[in-house]
């Protein structure tokens, strides 16, 4: 019976690609990327050839219920992202609950995600935290962090580059500069780093040497 398939791809390292999420991209119908133009370079390097179709944030509510009735029709489609597990922070969640109310078949296989290695690596308490992704950019940004700053477990955030400045001198002004923070950059790569500290220790650093790449922060809990 036909079903959606969640294929996790590589953050960065194409080894991290595994045996099964090539065999799944190589026997479904069709493949759903966020990206084709991205995932046609990762396609091409495993030999690839199922026929790609773009899904993204921009066109998934419209694609949505047709794509199900393509399923339940016997189309069996695999959804990927440009990199890491589809729905976390990228398109996937839409098409993953319409399957589910629809009855069709949802298998989502394990494989790379940025925030995992990043929170383990962060030597911050990793036995209970809390992903929240991209922070909001204006509207709601303040009242968001000023509720976090309440929360006890290690908090975990995804962030572009450029604003990762702005991030951490917002998290100075409602965490407190004291607090821990692990910044994590480029995971997998070739010029991988994580640089931990206060919050204030890293912000100067990141000051000193303006960032380039994916970045996840994980910010130690309040203490109580």
């Amino acid at each position: 019976m036909a079903k959606l398939y969640l294929v996790p791809t590589p953050i960065g390292n194409l080894k991290d690609m595994t045996f099964r999420a090539v065999e799944v991209l190589g026997d479904v119908d069709l493949i759903l990327a966020e990206d084709t133009r991205t995932s046609g370079k990762l396609l091409k390097h495993f030999g690839i050839s199922t026929p790609v179709q773009s899904h993204h944030q921009h066109n998934e509510h419209k694609t949505v219920a047709h794509l199900v009735q393509r399923i339940m029709g016997g189309t069996s489609i695999a959804l990927i992202s440009d990199a890491g597990t589809p729905a976390i922070s990228d398109p996937g969640f839409l098409l993953t609950r319409a399957c589910i109310e629809a009855g069709v078949e949802v298998e989502c296989l394990p494989g790379a995600t940025a925030f995992v290695p990043a929170l383990v690596n962060s030597g911050l308490p990793n036995d209970k935290f809390v992903f929240e992704g991209f922070l909001p950019v204006k509207k709601g940004r303040q009242t968001r962090l000023s509720f976090l700053a309440e929360e006890s477990r290690t908090i975990v955030f995804y962030e572009s580059p450029h604003k990762l400045v702005k991030t951490l001198t917002d998290f100075c002004d409602f965490f407190g500069e004291d607090r821990h923070v692990s910044v994590s950059r480029e995971l997998t790569k070739l010029y991988e780093e994580t640089v931990r500290g206060t919050i204030k220790t890293v912000l100067e650093h990141f000051i000193n040497n303006p960032p380039k790449g994916e970045i996840v922060i994980c910010v130690s809990g309040k203490h109580k």
